[in-house]
C-alpha cells in the first residue's frame, strides 16, 4: 500500500534536522577532546607510591647446639696399667706392624667388674735383638676404685703370639667367659716351620675353667691356617641354636718375603709401609658350634667366602672390622665386615644356616661415588629413637667417616656422613676403632674413634699427616641441631682425651659402677690410653645385664627396649665393636631427663621375651630368661 505524500515530506525533514543536530554535537565533543587533550600536556605527571606489607618467607629455626661438659681423665698410670705393645719394628717396615693389637673389657671372675685384656703382638723370630722376657697379652683385674692389678701369668695367658682381635663370649655355657684371639701366621724365618702345639694356625681359643684359661685351641678345632693372619673377631648365635658360634675376619695373604719383594717407598727411596692393594684377599671363617667344645668350620656353605669378581679363585675380602646387628629385625642376626680397600660386605641371615651378601644394593659397600675406602673399625645401633639404624665405618686418611643410615626393618641404607656434619669433620684422620656411646647419658649415641697413621714418617710426604693423631670425639646434637653431630671441644672433653696417640683398638665399659661409659684406647708400639668418664650432668640411665637363653653367661645378640615417659630407646647386647676389640656385654642406655621408665623388654635371639614393669632408674638391672 503507497503512504500519504505528506507523511514522506515530514519525515525527510525530520532526519535533515537529525543530520545537523549530530553533526554539531560532534563538533562540539572534538573541541572538548582537543582542550583536554591539551590541558593535560601542560600538567605535571604526578606519581603515586603504593606500599603493600609483604610477608617475609619463613625459615626454619635451628641452634647452634652448646655441647656440654664430657671431660675425661686418663687414669693408665694411676690405674696401674703398665702394658707397652710390642709391634715387632725392627726396621724392614712389614704390613703386620702397622695394625697393632685389639682390647677387650670382660669380667672374667665373675665378681660383676670389668677387667681388661690387651692383646699383644711379639718380636719376629728371625730378631734376634736381645730382650728380656718374650712380649706377651696382658689381663687386669679390675679391684674397685680405678685400680687394677695385672694377673696375666696367674690365670695362664702368659703366652705369646703375634696377636691381633679378640673375642669374648661364654662359648661352653658353663657361667664364665672365655676368649679366643687372632693372630698373624707366619712369624717365622723363611723355610723354618712354624713351632705350635696347638694345631696348624696361629689363632688360639682359651677356655675359662672358673677364673684360669685353659688353651682349648686344638680340641675345638679354631686354630685356622698356618699363613692365616687373623683380625677382627667375635661370638654370635648365627643358627638360633642357643650356643655361641665364632666369626674370624681375615685380613690379606702375607709373607715376609713378599712384603720385602715390593717397592714401597716414601721420597729419596726410603723404605715405606706397604699397600693392602699388592696383597690378595683372603676368606672369613665362620665356625659353628657342635656343642662338647668342638667348632666345624662353615664359611663356604654358610655363603661367606665372596671371590673377586675378575678372578673367581681369589678372595675379594681383606677384612679388618666386623659387628653383628640384627638389621631387618627378623630376630636372626647379620653381620657386617668392614674391608680395606675393597668393598664392605652386608650378610643377612637367611635363617637356614646361610647368608646372602647385600652390600652393594643396599648401600653400604661403597662411599658416595662408588668407591671403596680404606675401611678399619665398624660399630651399629638403632638411632633416632629406634626409628633408622646405623652403620658407623671409620677409614682411612683424607677419606671420611661413613655412617650408613636405614629407616625401618628395610636395610636400605644411604651415607648421611656429609648431611649429619660427621664426614667433612672426620676427613683428615686415618680412623681405626669406631664406636657407639652416649658418653653423656642424654639418650642420644654419640661417635668416638681411636685414630693414628700407619707410616711413623708420613708427614714427610704429607703435610696434614702427623703419626700421632687425637681421637675424634663427635657429640650427637640432637633434632633441633643445624647438624647432627659436631666435634666436642678440648674445653668440653678435656686435654687427656684429645691427646695424640697411634691408635687402633676401642673399648667401652662402666669401670667405676657410676653409671657413665668409660673408654679403653689401644695403640701399636706404644701404652694404651684408659679414659675415665668424669661427666656430671645428672642425666639418667639404667645398666642392663642380660644372662643367656640356654644357661650362657653371654646373651649376645639379645635386643633391649626401654620405654620412658619420654620415648623410647633401643640397644642389643653387642661386644663385638671397633677394631680388633670386644666393649663390655651389659647395656648401659642414657635416659636423659626422664622422669620414669614404663617398660624394659628384652628379647633374645629365637624370639624368647620378658617385660620388666616400671624398674628404677640408676641401677643395674639384671634380666634372666
Amino acid at each position: 500500500m503507497n503512504e500519504p505524500q505528506g507523511e514522506v515530506e515530514r519525515d525527510d525533514a525530520i532526519v535533515g534536522q537529525a543530520f545537523v543536530w549530530s553533526g554539531g554535537l560532534l563538533l562540539v565533543l572534538i573541541a572538548i577532546g582537543v582542550g583536554v587533550a591539551l590541558w593535560m600536556r601542560s600538567q605535571k605527571p604526578v606519581v603515586v607510591e603504593v606500599k603493600t606489607e609483604l610477608d617475609k618467607p619463613k625459615v626454619r629455626e635451628t641452634r647452634v647446639a652448646e655441647v656440654p661438659a664430657m671431660p675425661f681423665t686418663d687414669i693408665t698410670a694411676s690405674a696401674g696399667i703398665t702394658f707397652v705393645h710390642e709391634s715387632g719394628s725392627a726396621g724392614e717396615k712389614l704390613l703386620p706392624e702397622t695394625m697393632g693389637g685389639g682390647c677387650a673389657f670382660l669380667d672374667y671372675d665373675g665378681d660383676g667388674d670389668q677387667d681388661i685384656l690387651l692383646v699383644n703382638s711379639c718380636r719376629w723370630t728371625w730378631d734376634m735383638r736381645p730382650v728380656e722376657a718374650p712380649p706377651t697379652m696382658a689381663l687386669y683385674r679390675n679391684e674397685g676404685d680405678c685400680k687394677f692389678v695385672e694377673v696375666t701369668r696367674e690365670v695362664g695367658l702368659n703366652v705369646t703370639m703375634y696377636g691381633q682381635g679378640v673375642a669374648v663370649g661364654d662359648y661352653d655355657s658353663d657361667g664364665d667367659v672365655d676368649l679366643f684371639v687372632s693372630a698373624v701366621g707366619p712369624n717365622k724365618a723363611e723355610g723354618e716351620k712354624l713351632n705350635t702345639e696347638q694345631g696348624t694356625g696361629p689363632n688360639r681359643l682359651f677356655r675359662n675353667d672358673g677364673g684360669k684359661f685353659v688353651d682349648a685351641t686344638a680340641e675345638a678345632g679354631v686354630a685356622g691356617c698356618e699363613d692365616d693372619w687373623g683380625t677382627s673377631c667375635g661370638f654370635l648365635d648365627y643358627d638360633n641354636d642357643g650356643d655361641l658360634d665364632l666369626f674370624v675376619a681375615n685380613y690379606v695373604k702375607w709373607t715376609r718375603a713378599f712384603d720385602k719383594a715390593q717397592p714401597f717407598t716414601l721420597t729419596g727411596g726410603e723404605r715405606a709401609y706397604g699397600r693392602p692393594q699388592d696383597f690378595p684377599g683372603t676368606f672369613p671363617y665362620l665356625y659353628r658350634n657342635d656343642g662338647g667344645g668342638k667348632f666345624t668350620e662353615v664359611g663356604k656353605s654358610a655363603g661367606l667366602q665372596i671371590a673377586n669378581p675378575a678372578r673367581k679363585d681369589i678372595a675379594m675380602a681383606k677384612s679388618l672390622g666386623v659387628t653383628f646387628a640384627d638389621f631387618d629385625s627378623d630376630g636372626w642376626i647379620d653381620i657386617v665386615v668392614a674391608n680395606d680397600t675393597v668393598q664392605n660386605f652386608l650378610f643377612r641371615n637367611k635363617q637356614d644356616g646361610t647368608f646372602e651378601e647385600l652390600a652393594q644394593e643396599r648401600g653400604v659397600a661403597f662411599d658416595q661415588q662408588g668407591q671403596a675406602r680404606g675401611a678399619m673399625g665398624v660399630d651399629a645401633a638403632r638411632i633416632r629413637d629406634g626409628k633408622a639404624v646405623a652403620i658407623a665405618i671409620g677409614n682411612f686418611a683424607n677419606e671420611m667417616t661413613a655412617f650408613y643410615v636405614a629407616y625401618g626393618n628395610s636395610m636400605q641404607f644411604t651415607d648421611e656422613a656429609i648431611a649429619t656434619g660427621i664426614g667433612p669433620q672426620s676427613r683428615i684422620e686415618l680412623k681405626f676403632g669406631t664406636l657407639f656411646v652416649d658418653a653423656d647419658l642424654d639418650g642420644r649415641l654419640d661417635i668416638v674413634s681411636a685414630n693414628g697413621h700407619l707410616e711413623n714418617e708420613i708427614s714427610k710426604v704429607q703435610t696434614s699427616q702427623t703419626y700421632e693423631q687425637s681421637p675424634h670425639f663427635f657429640w650427637n646434637c640432637g633434632p633441633a641441631s643445624k647438624t647432627e653431630f659436631c666435634p666436642v671441644p678440648q674445653d668440653k672433653c678435656g686435654e687427656d682425651y684429645l691427646k695424640k696417640m697411634v691408635g687402633r683398638g676401642a673399648a667401652t665399659a662402666d669401670i667405676d659402677g657410676d653409671g657413665d661409659l668409660d673408654l679403653l684406647f689401644a695403640a701399636t708400639g706404644s701404652s694404651p690410653r684408659l679414659l675415665r668418664n668424669d661427666q656430671k650432668l645428672g642425666n639418667h640411665w639404667l645398666r642392663v645385664e642380660v644372662r643367656g637363653a640356654t644357661g650362657s653367661r653371654s646373651a649376645i645378640g639379645a635386643k633391649i627396649e626401654v620405654e620412658t615417659d619420654s620415648g623410647r630407646i633401643t640397644s642389643e647386647v653387642m661386644p663385638t665393636r671397633g677394631y680388633l676389640s670386644q666393649s663390655e656385654s651389659a647395656a648401659l642406655i642414657g635416659l636423659g631427663q626422664s622422669q620414669s621408665i614404663k617398660q624394659v623388654t628384652v628379647t633374645w635371639p629365637g624370639g624368647k621375651e620378658r617385660v620388666i614393669e616400671s624398674p628404677p632408674f640408676d641401677r643395674v638391672l639384671n634380666v634372666a630368661p
